[in-house]
C-alpha cells in the first residue's frame, strides 16, 4: 500500500550576482508588504473594528504598486508578494483558532529570508528550475534525486545567517507504507543519554552543542570586539553564523537517522508529552536542552510515522513514569525521585530499575493502553 503526501526537498544553489541582487530585493519586497499589511490591519482593526481577508490585503497590494514611492515592487515578481499575503492569513486563522500567538512584525536582521514562488512563476524541465523575472536558471546542487514522476506546486528560495542559499521544492510524492513491525517501543528523553528505549537500548547524545563551543566562543569573542556597522564586524557576525549552521546541521543529520531508525524497526512508538518551552526555563539545564532538540525530535517522529503507517502515541506529561514500577503486577508508587538517583529497588517487589529503562517501560505501557 501507498500513500501520497506533501514533501519538500531542499537543495543549496549558487546564484549569479545578478541572481542575488534580484533575490535580495525580493525578500525585502515580501517583508515590506507583509508588514504593511499588518500595521493596515492592526489599523483597521482598532479604528473602525473591522476583519480583515486575503482579497481586502491583495486589494491593498495593487494599490500600493501604483504609488510612486512603491513602485519597486513592480520590479519583481508580484506572486512572491501575494504568497506573503497568503502566508499572512494563515497566520491570522491559526491564531484565532488559538495554535499560535499573534503574527509579529518581520526584522530585516532577525526574520528568516525567504520568497515563495507558486507555479505560474517557476518553470522546471529535467533538472533546471527557472524563476520569474530571471534570465538563467539557478544553479542547484542536486544532492539528492527528486522523484521522477512528480512536478513542483511551489518553490520557496531562502538564505540562513551563514549566507548560504537554499530552493525548497514542494512535491506530492506517493510514498509506500512500511510492512508491519512486530515490535513497540517506548522512548524516554533525556540528558544524560538523549533517549532510552524500553528495550534497554541507551542511544547517547551527540551534544554537539559542546563539541563546538569553542569555535562557537572564539568566533563570539572575536566579534564582540568589532565596531558596530564595521565590515569587521559583518565578517565577525557571519563565522559566528556558520559556527552555528554547522552545529545545526550536525545535530539534524543524527536526529534524521535516529528517528528513521525507530520508525521502520517499531510499529506503535510511545513518547512523553514534553513541554520544551518550561523545560528550558531552568537555567542549570537550559543548554544541555536546547542541544538535545526534543522539539525536532519529536515533530520526525510525528511526520515520518504519518508516512510510513506507524503510530506515534504521546503520554501525558505528569505520568509519573520513573517512580512507577513496571514489574509485571507490582505497580508500586515511588515516593520522591531527584534527578540524581539513576537507580532504585523497589520497596514491593524487590525489582532493581535503571530509572531511564523503568521510564520507558512505563511509557510504552501507558501509550498502548491509551491506542
Amino acid at each position: 500500500m501507498s500513500q501520497v503526501v506533501k514533501r519538500a526537498y531542499k537543495y543549496r544553489f549558487y546564484p549569479t550576482p545578478e541572481q542575488a541582487d534580484l533575490l535580495h530585493r525580493t525578500f525585502g519586497c515580501v517583508r515590506l508588504v507583509w508588514n504593511k499589511a499588518l500595521a493596515e490591519r492592526n489599523r483597521r482593526y482598532t479604528d473602525e473594528h473591522a476583519s480583515t481577508s486575503y482579497v481586502d490585503t491583495a486589494k491593498w497590494l495593487t494599490a500600493w504598486k501604483q504609488d510612486p514611492d512603491l513602485e519597486f515592487l513592480r520590479e519583481v515578481s508580484n506572486v512572491p508578494l501575494q504568497q506573503a499575503l497568503r502566508q499572512q492569513q494563515v497566520a491570522f486563522n491559526t491564531f484565532f483558532a488559538r495554535r499560535a500567538k499573534y503574527p509579529r512584525f518581520k526584522s530585516k536582521h532577525k526574520s528568516r529570508a525567504s520568497a515563495t514562488f507558486q507555479n505560474n512563476a517557476f518553470s522546471f524541465r529535467d533538472g533546471v528550475l527557472k524563476l520569474a523575472k530571471m534570465d538563467a536558471p539557478l544553479a542547484i546542487v542536486w544532492s539528492r534525486p527528486l522523484p521522477g514522476d512528480v512536478e513542483p506546486s511551489t518553490v520557496t528560495v531562502s538564505k540562513d545567517a551563514a549566507g548560504r542559499w537554499f530552493v525548497s521544492l514542494l512535491v506530492e510524492e506517493k510514498i509506500s507504507l512500511l510492512p508491519p513491525a512486530p515490535v513497540d517501543v517506548g522512548i524516554d528523553a533525556g540528558l544524560t543519554h538523549l533517549l532510552t528505549l524500553s528495550s534497554g537500548e541507551k542511544i547517547a547524545g551527540p551534544r554537539h552543542e559542546r563539541a563546538g563551543r569553542r569555535k562557537l566562543a572564539r568566533a563570539q569573542r572575536a566579534l564582540s570586539r568589532t565596531a558596530k556597522g564595521s565590515a569587521n564586524r559583518a565578517k565577525a557576525r557571519l563565522k559566528v553564523a556558520r559556527a552555528h549552521a554547522r552545529i545545526a546541521d550536525r545535530r539534524r543529520d543524527f536526529l534524521h537517522k535516529v528517528t528513521t531508525r525507530l520508525v521502520r524497526e517499531n510499529q506503535t512508538l510511545a513518547i512523553e508529552d514534553l513541554t520544551v518551552r518550561n523545560l528550558v526555563k531552568n537555567h542549570a539545564l537550559a543548554r544541555a536542552i536546547s542541544d538535545a532538540s526534543w522539539r525536532e525530535l519529536r515533530s520526525m517522529l510525528e511526520y515520518k510515522a504519518a508516512w510510513y503507517g506507524r503510530t506515534l502515541v504521546t503520554v501525558d506529561r505528569w505520568f509519573p513514569s520513573s517512580k512507577l514500577c513496571s514489574a509485571r503486577g507490582c505497580g508500586h508508587m515511588h515516593g520522591s525521585m531527584p534527578l540524581n538517583v539513576r537507580q532504585w529497588r523497589c520497596p514491593s517487589c524487590g525489582t532493581v530499575h535503571d530509572r531511564d529503562v523503568n521510564a520507558a517501560k512505563n511509557i510504552l505501557a501507558a501509550g498502548l493502553a491509551e491506542r
